[in-house]
């Protein structure tokens, strides 16, 4: 199972061009899930589903910014249920369409139905309180739909937040908050122990901020079982869109197989 993560940066710069190269590097990609973020969808376009085309489901955040960015799933497999979690924790979060976008997909076997969450918290740099208890929402409507039996989770987005950030020592395990902790294996780290993996970086030259101080913000996390390991194996992870840069951030591809 091939996972992508990409913020698509509006249909900012060149987008003619821009659009060119993901299309097309979508279609040599071919992954099974999708996570796009800062995605258009208006009523007369749906940025997603041009990009994905004819082959992919796709799952839209409801509520989005005036100019129709949100977030957006897209699936090969069918998307049986897709809810969202109210990511407006505090009075400075109601300005901002952050939301988590939760889709349960209907995978072949051996993976059988799984989870694929698109989370995309607060984006500004005093708001690590906030991603805080956006993380602990998020974690709580994902365990909350795992009491009718154990599935596979997959979230996948823009964090927002770098590795050492609390909410992303949250996800994966090295600190409790608000009462709670649970556990995902971060994909980039699972392959990469040793390398940046900057995702948000000058490096890029169509990123607007080169003083921007979080740099590996965009992750893939699978959900660990009982003893430890991710119930999906990680096999590989690698940056996308990179050379050349296809938007501000670059992308993540996750490989996942069964254990």
């Amino acid at each position: 199972m091939r996972v992508l993560t990409l913020n698509l940066w509006g249909r900012r710069g060149d987008w003619a061009g821009r659009r060119k190269m993901i299309a097309d590097g979508v279609r040599e990609l071919r992954p099974d899930l999708v996570a796009f973020q800062e995605s258009v969808r208006t009523a007369s376009y749906d940025q997603a589903a041009d990009l994905l085309g004819p082959d992919y489901v796709v799952a839209h955040q409801a509520k989005r910014e005036p100019d129709g960015q949100g977030i957006s799933i897209g699936s090969r497999w069918p998307i049986t249920a897709a809810t969202e979690v109210d990511l407006k924790v505090t009075p400075r979060t109601v300005a901002f369409a952050c939301t988590s976008l939760v889709a349960e997909v209907r995978a072949p076997d051996p993976i059988g139905p799984l989870l694929f969450v698109n989370h995309f918290p607060n984006w500004q740099l005093a708001y690590e309180h906030e991603r805080e208890l956006q993380a602990v929402a998020a974690a709580r409507a994902i365990e909350g739909r795992l009491h009718d039996g154990p599935m596979h989770v997959v979230v996948a987005g823009d964090f927002d937040a770098a590795p050492d950030a609390a909410s992303m020592r949250f996800w994966t395990g090295r600190q409790s908050l608000h009462g709670m902790s649970v556990c995902y294996r971060d994909a980039w780290e699972r392959i990469h122990p040793d390398e940046p993996g900057h995702t948000y970086t000058p490096e890029n030259p169509l990123m607007e901020d080169g003083d921007w101080p979080f740099r590996r913000i965009d992750h893939i996390l699978v959900r660990c079982g009982l003893h430890g390991g991710p119930t999906l194996a990680i096999r590989d992870c690698t940056r996308v869109f990179v050379e050349p840069a296809a938007s501000d951030h670059y992308g993540l591809v996750a490989d996942l197989a069964m254990n």
